[in-house]
């Protein structure tokens, strides 16, 4: 890249590097909150909204919560909470996150140690594998040149390894005793924009599964969005983004103190019990067989008081990071492979 490097480098210890000496990453691009973790402490995220910057505007201060990207073609983006502070940011979770694999990365790409130039092995996942793959593949393989809160990335993307989003929470699990020996268990991953449900065999075979395209906390959000009790003190109908937000923070909208945590259960209920009538019907012909029902994904706090105390379900502690721990476990899969080949 032709523009000079800003800023200065930040320090920071450096990960493991995988066995061929590149760095491994495991990212799980949701529609709420892009995650990823490369073993050091603990997964991080960033909120899954961005602005692009026109031209003759200037940024506001950006973070590594909240990093500011720009392409060689002149074009930035803002992610983050502080693109909140641009008008009409876009949300990943009205879009398809596909598209969106290659920008992704580049807002999740923390420097390594302090290094900017490195190569990389990418872990991720996403509900629809056979769709979706190949095009993820082809966005996020080869050479990526760009620019990240001020300094300059040569990035060599070697090896990219696709995944069944929620099938990383299935294996951190497993890890951590949750599973039982025998048996069925239904994964029930409930997102920011989806949810999706995986039947695993004690071999941990999928045999069967359903993809929700919407059903995540964002129809929950659009539900509150209309309810007249939040839109007749705001004047106006409620954003359901900014509803997904508060479901992180009190059920408050915004700064305006309201809050829809009185009247939330209305809207909750039906909703949840969506979900589980969907999974029960699928599964019907393999309840027999199920010993556990394993609840994940960002948004199963919102569900899951109503589990506790049930013998046949383990809701995932962090279960916003589950499934990206277990994506990284999959880099120590791959390497132990090699070693034994």
């Amino acid at each position: 890249m032709t523009i000079a490097t800003k800023g200065r480098r930040s320090s920071k210890a450096q990960p493991s590097p995988s066995a061929s000496g590149s760095r491994v990453l495991a990212l799980d691009a949701g529609n709420y909150d892009l995650k990823f973790f490369d073993g050091i402490g603990h997964p991080k995220a960033i909120r899954s909204v961005r602005y692009k910057l026109p031209q003759g505007r200037d940024a506001v201060s950006h973070s590594e919560a909240s990093p500011l990207i720009e392409l060689p073609d002149g074009s930035r983006y803002h992610f983050g909470a502080q693109a909140y502070k641009y008008r009409r940011q876009q949300q990943t979770v009205v879009e398809n996150k596909v598209e969106l694999s290659q920008l992704h990365l580049y807002a999740c790409l923390e420097p390594w140690g302090e290094q900017t130039d490195f190569a990389l092995q990418l872990y991720v996942s996403t509900p629809d594998p056979s769709r979706n793959a190949d095009a993820i593949r082809q966005q996020l393989m080869g050479m990526h040149e760009f620019r990240r809160n001020g300094l300059d990335y040569h990035v060599m993307v070697e090896q990219v390894e696709v995944e069944r989003e929620g099938m990383g929470a299935y294996r951190y699990a497993k890890q951590l005793g949750l599973i039982p020996s025998t048996g069925y268990t239904v994964v029930i991953d409930i997102g920011g924009g989806t949810w999706l449900s995986r039947l695993v065999d004690e071999d941990g075979e999928v045999i069967d599964e359903n993809v929700m395209d919407r059903g995540g906390a964002y129809e929950l959000a659009v539900s509150i969005s209309f309810d007249k009790r939040l839109n007749t003190v705001l004047g106006t109908t409620a954003d359901p983004s900014l509803i997904m937000d508060g479901f992180r923070h009190g059920h408050g909208y915004a700064d305006t103190g309201l809050t829809w945590g009185d009247w939330l259960e209305e809207h909750l209920d039906p909703w949840f019990k969506g979900i589980f009538q969907t999974v029960r019907a699928q599964y019907t012909p393999f309840m027999s067989r199920v010993t556990r029902f394993l609840i994940t994904g960002g948004s199963t706090h919102l569900i899951s008081e109503r589990l506790n105390g049930h013998r046949l379900f383990s809701v995932m502690g962090d279960p916003q990071f589950a499934n990206v721990r277990g994506l990284f476990l999959m880099s120590s899969d791959t390497q132990l492979c090699m070693t034994t080949k």
